[in-house]
C-alpha cells in the first residue's frame, strides 16, 4: 500500500514539540528501507567470451531484452548485466522490480554507476537502487510533499559552535547497538530512533539562539555528497534520508545535512563552524569571516595594523618582496594560531615579510576579493573614457560584490590611500600600487590567455581608480 497523507498531515506545521509525528514518519520510512527487496544475482552458467574484468558471473554477454526478462522473472530484486545488442560495447543492468524488468545503462570509471552515485560493487549499486525504487514507490505522495512545509522554516538555523552548553539540557543517549536497554530489555527500533533523534542537530538548531554579534553576511552552503552511517534526519524537511550510500549532502563549512533535493530550497544562511574551517589561507573569504564572527579576515586586519604601525614610510612598500621562507612561516602561523599569530617586529623585523604575507593571502583566495561575477563589470568600467561615467560604473560594479568582499576591499583601499600619502618616503603612488595589486585582487574568470593578458592593464587601472576615489566610492 502506498502511504497516503491526511489533510491535517499535509498542512500542519512541523512545530518543534511534535516529535511524536516526526518519529512516526522516521520509523515508517526506515521500515520501508528495511522492507525493500534484496538483490538476487542471476549468474550465467556458461563461460562468456570477452567478459569485462570488472563484472562477475552476473554478466551474460549479448542477450536480448526478452531473454533477460525471462531469466529475471524468478523473483523481485533479481538482476543481471548484458551487453547491448543495439550498441555493442555498452552494457545494461537489467533489474526486476514491481513485477517488471527495468533496464539501466551501466558505466564504469573505477566505480560502477547508472546515475550520480558511484559504487564499489554491482551488489551495492543494486541494493541502493532497490531501496530507492521501493521507497519512492511506496511513499511517492509523501515524498512529493516533503519540502512544502519544512521544519527548517520554523526552527531556523543556528551554528553548532555552542553545542557543549546544550548537552547539559538534553538527556544522555547511550549507544545500544544490540537493541537492549541497561536492564537487558529489548527497546525496539522506535525507541532507539527516539533516543538518537534527541541529539540530532535538528533539535540543537531549535534550542539554540543565533549569536547577536555575528555579521549579517549572506553565504551559500557548500554542499558535498555525503554517506551517512546509521539512520539520519534531513535538517530541512525533517525526514529520513534513505539509501545505502550518498543518501544526501552535507555542508562542508557548517555541517548541515539535507536531502539533495532539499539542498536547492535551503536559504543562503550558512554559518560556518570553526571545527569545519581548518585553515585561514586558501579559505573562502565569507566563510572565514562568518566562522570567526568578524567583519574582515583577521589576516587583513592584523597585517595592515602592523604595516601602518611601522612601515608606511618604508621605501618600495608592497613592491619589494620579503624572504619567501619567512612569508610562508607567517602563513603557517595564521593557519595554526589564527588571531593569536605573532607578526610583531620582535619576530619579523622586515616589514616586507608582512606585506608579502598579506599579498599571498589575497592570491590564495579561491574566489578573489573582486569576485569572478563582478570582474567583467570592473573591466568594462575601466575602459570608459568619461571620468564621471567611469566612477558611476565602478560604483555599480561594487554593488555586485558580496558584502564581506566589499568591506575587505574598502578597508584595503583606505589603507593603500594612506600609503600613497607617504609617497615622499615610500615612493609608492596609486599607479605603482595598481601594478602590484591589480592581478592580486582580480583574476580573469575562464578567459583565454590572450584576453587575460590584455586585461592586465585594466586591472591596474581599476585598483588605481579605487585608491584615488576611495572616499567617494565606498
Amino acid at each position: 500500500q502506498q502511504m497516503s497523507l491526511t489533510r491535517a498531515e499535509q498542512t500542519a506545521p512541523y512545530a518543534f514539540g511534535s516529535l511524536s509525528h516526526l518519529r512516526f514518519i522516521f520509523f515508517f520510512m526506515y521500515q520501508l528501507q528495511q522492507e525493500a527487496p534484496h538483490p538476487r544475482r542471476v549468474t550465467c552458467v556458461s563461460e562468456v567470451e570477452n567478459r569485462p574484468k570488472y563484472y562477475g558471473r552476473e554478466y551474460h554477454g549479448m542477450i536480448s531484452r526478452e531473454e533477460a526478462d525471462q531469466l529475471l522473472s524468478v523473483a523481485e530484486g533479481s538482476y543481471l548485466i548484458r551487453e547491448s545488442q543495439r550498441q555493442p560495447g555498452t552494457y545494461t543492468l537489467a533489474l526486476r522490480f514491481g513485477n517488471q524488468t527495468r533496464n539501466f545503462r551501466l558505466f564504469y570509471d573505477g566505480k560502477h554507476f547508472v546515475g550520480e552515485k558511484r559504487f564499489e560493487s554491482i551488489h551495492d549499486l543494486v541494493t541502493d537502487g532497490l531501496i530507492t525504487l521501493y521507497i519512492e514507490t511506496k511513499a511517492a505522495e509523501y515524498i512529493s510533499k516533503m519540502t512544502i512545509n519544512p521544519i527548517y522554516e520554523h526552527v531556523g538555523y543556528t551554528t553548532l559552535n555552542r553545542e557543549p552548553a546544550l548537552k547539559k539540557a538534553l538527556p544522555v543517549c547511550r549507544d545500544m547497538p544490540d537493541g537492549k536497554d541497561a536492564a537487558g530489555e529489548d527497546t525496539g527500533l522506535e525507541e532507539r530512533v527516539r533516543c538518537c533523534s534527541a541529539l540530532t542537530s535538528l533539535v540543537r538548531r531549535a534550542t539554540l539562539k543565533e549569536s547577536e554579534r555575528a555579521p549579517k553576511y549572506e553565504k551559500v552552503h557548500n554542499f558535498k555528497v555525503h554517506t551517512f552511517r546509521g539512520p539520519h534526519w534531513c535538517e530541512y524537511c525533517a525526514n529520513f534520508m534513505w539509501g545505502l550510500i550518498a543518501q544526501g549532502v552535507k555542508c562542508a563549512d557548517c555541517g548541515l545535512n539535507v536531502h539533495k533535493q532539499c539542498s536547492k530550497m535551503v536559504p543562503n544562511d550558512c554559518k560556518p563552524d570553526l571545527k569545519h574551517v581548518k585553515k585561514v589561507y586558501s579559505c573562502d573569504l565569507t566563510t572565514l569571516v562568518k566562522a570567526h564572527n568578524a567583519t574582515r579576515p583577521m589576516v587583513v586586519d592584523m597585517c595592515i595594523r602592523e604595516i601602518e604601525a611601522r612601515g608606511l614610510k618604508s621605501e618600495g612598500l608592497y613592491r619589494i618582496s620579503g624572504f619567501s621562507d619567512l612569508i610562508e612561516d607567517v602563513k603557517l602561523s595564521f593557519d595554526r594560531d589564527g588571531e593569536k599569530a605573532d607578526i610583531s617586529v620582535n619576530v619579523y623585523e622586515d616589514i616586507n615579510v608582512i606585506t608579502g604575507a598579506l599579498k599571498l593571502y589575497f592570491r590564495d583566495l579561491p574566489i578573489p576579493v573582486i569576485t569572478y561575477d563582478a570582474y567583467p563589470r570592473f573591466i568594462e568600467a575601466a575602459k570608459l573614457t568619461d571620468p564621471d561615467e567611469r566612477l558611476e560604473a565602478l560604483h555599480e560594479a561594487l554593488k555586485q560584490m558580496p558584502p564581506a568582499h566589499c568591506e575587505t576591499l574598502r578597508y584595503l583601499m583606505a589603507h593603500l590611500k594612506r600609503v600613497t600619502q607617504n609617497e615622499k618616503h615610500n615612493l609608492m603612488n596609486a599607479e605603482n600600487l595598481g601594478i602590484v595589486f591589480g592581478p592580486t585582487l582580480m583574476r580573469a574568470p575562464d578567459l583565454d590567455a590572450m584576453t587575460a593578458l590584455n586585461d592586465i592593464r585594466y586591472q591596474r587601472q581599476v585598483v588605481e581608480l579605487l585608491i584615488k576615489n576611495e572616499d567617494i566610492l565606498f
